[in-house]
């Protein structure tokens, strides 16, 4: 029982660290993710990936497609199929904001973030994103090197 108990308090944290350096985020959200019950049991275990992934609307509901989650551990014939559509929970009011900007040209939804909130449920954070060109990725580690041995100066001193 003690195992159990340690276990869940381990933080989840699945990070799509190509997104920042590809998109520039224009505005964020938190959204609920719709799961089978092995899915949740292999995301409280790590075994998720969010690089590849993007959202996608199909009439009025949000979906993310190619999230991969791989099957539960301990699962039987009730596993999970491990790169589905899930559907996204998010209020009306940002469904159709989201809706309304996606229509402008260049304009995408991506996941950036998966984790576990206090109450035990499974969140995504996604952005509204438009993509970067080659000189703003360039012009990004530019000042990301120029913030770094500027870190390192002060430490020296």
């Amino acid at each position: 029982m003690n195992y159990y108990i340690c276990h869940m308090q381990k933080r989840i944290n699945i990070l799509n660290k190509k997104a920042k350096y590809e998109y520039e985020f224009i505005d964020r959200y938190t959204a609920g993710i719709v799961l089978q019950g092995t899915e949740i049991k292999s995301i409280r275990e790590g075994k998720a990936r969010i690089a590849e992934s993007f959202c996608q609307f199909k009439e009025s509901e949000l979906f993310v497609i190619n999230m991969n989650v791989d099957e539960y551990s301990h699962g039987s014939y009730y596993n999970h199929a491990p790169k589905r559509e899930r559907k996204l929970l998010l209020n009306k009011k940002e469904l159709k904001k989201l809706k309304d900007k996606i229509r402008d040209k260049g304009l995408s939804i991506v996941p950036t973030k998966l984790f576990i909130d206090d109450n035990g449920f499974a969140k995504l954070n996604i952005a509204l994103s438009k993509g970067k060109k080659t000189h703003d990725k360039r012009n990004d580690l530019k000042l990301k090197d120029a913030q770094r041995s500027m870190d390192r100066a002060k430490k020296d001193f």
